[in-house]
C-alpha cells in the first residue's frame, strides 16, 4: 500500500501537484527509489524533522518498532495518517504525540488504482485536514469517509481483506471446472476472467448485485440450480458472515495487542 501510494504521489508531483516527499523505507525497490530521485524525494533521512502529513504504511505488528523513528516527524501540527489495521487512533495519538489522526483501510487493488479506501478521523482534525487526507488517498481508487472508530474492524474485513475472498471463490471455481473435466489452465481462464467481468459489469452498470444476479438467473435454468446450493442454510451467505465476523474479531485483537 505504501508503494502504491508513494507511486500516485510520484505522478502528482510531475503534474504540477505541490508535494515534497520523504521516505523511510530499509529495503527500497531499485526502480522506486528511480522515480523518487526524479521528483527530489528525500530517502532515509539521518535527521527527519516535522513535516504536515506522516503517513504509516507498515504492518500493525511492526509499529512498536517504528514509532520511535516515526516521532522524529511529529510536531504541533502534524496530520498523521495510518493505512494499519487494527491500530486505534487513541494508540497512535499516544504513541506519537499526534492530535490530528486519520486512521485508514485500503485494500490491494489500490495497486491499480482500482481499490477502495475508508478512513475514519480523529475529532482534533478539521474539514481542511480531511479534505487533504482524501486527496492524498485518491491515486488508491475511491476513498470513503466512515462516521465511528468502531465501524473500521467491520471495514477491514469486508474491503480490506474481501479481494482474498473474491480471489478465493475464483481459484474454488476453477478447481471445481476441473472436477467436471475442463483442463486446468482453461478452468482458470474462465473463473478469473469471470470474476473480474462480473466485478466491472457492477461497477459500470451501477445496478446492484441483486438485480445482477436475478437477470442471469432463469427459472428451472442452471443458475438457478447452482444458486439453490450457493443460498441454502449452510451455504455461501452465513460461510461470510462468519467469515467477516473472524476478520472484524482479529482486527480487534490487534489494535489490543
Amino acid at each position: 500500500m505504501g508503494g502504491a501510494l508513494v507511486r500516485g504521489w510520484i505522478e502528482a508531483v510531475r503534474k504540477g501537484g505541490g508535494l515534497t516527499l520523504t521516505v523511510v523505507e530499509p529495503n527500497f525497490d531499485p526502480d522506486l527509489v528511480t522515480a523518487l530521485e526524479t521528483v527530489g524525494a528525500v530517502l532515509n533521512p539521518p535527521n527527519p524533522g516535522p513535516v504536515d502529513v506522516l503517513v504509516l504504511a507498515v504492518k500493525p505488528q511492526s509499529f512498536a518498532a517504528v514509532a520511535e523513528t516515526a516521532r522524529g516527524f511529529v510536531g504541533p501540527d502534524t496530520r498523521v495518517l495510518s493505512v494499519m489495521a487494527g491500530i486505534p487512533m487513541e494508540t497512535l495519538s499516544r504513541e506519537l504525540g499526534a492530535q490530528r489522526v486519520i486512521r485508514s483501510v485500503p485494500n490491494t487493488p489500490a495497486r491499480i488504482g482500482r481499490g477502495v479506501t475508508a478512513y475514519v478521523a480523529s475529532p482534533a482534525c478539521t474539514a481542511e485536514d480531511r479534505a487533504l487526507i482524501e486527496q492524498l488517498l485518491e491515486p488508491l481508487g475511491t476513498v470513503e469517509p466512515i462516521a465511528a472508530e468502531r465501524l473500521m474492524d467491520v471495514v477491514t474485513a469486508v474491503s480490506g481483506s474481501g479481494p482474498a475472498y473474491v480471489f478465493l471463490l475464483a481459484e474454488v471455481l476453477a478447481a471445481a471446472a476441473e472436477q467436471e473435466g475442463l483442463d486446468k489452465d482453461t478452468a482458470m481462464r474462465l473463473a478469473s476472467r469471470t470474476v473480474a467481468g462480473a466485478g466491472a459489469l457492477m461497477l459500470e452498470t451501477g445496478e446492484s448485485p441483486n438485480v445482477l444476479r436475478k437477470q442471469v438467473t432463469s427459472p428451472g435454468g442452471t443458475t438457478e440450480a447452482a444458486l439453490d446450493v450457493l443460498g441454502a442454510g449452510d451455504g455461501l451467505g452465513p460461510l461470510l458472515r462468519k467469515a467477516v465476523s473472524a476478520a472484524a474479531q482479529r482486527s480487534r485483537d490487534l489494535g489490543k495487542k
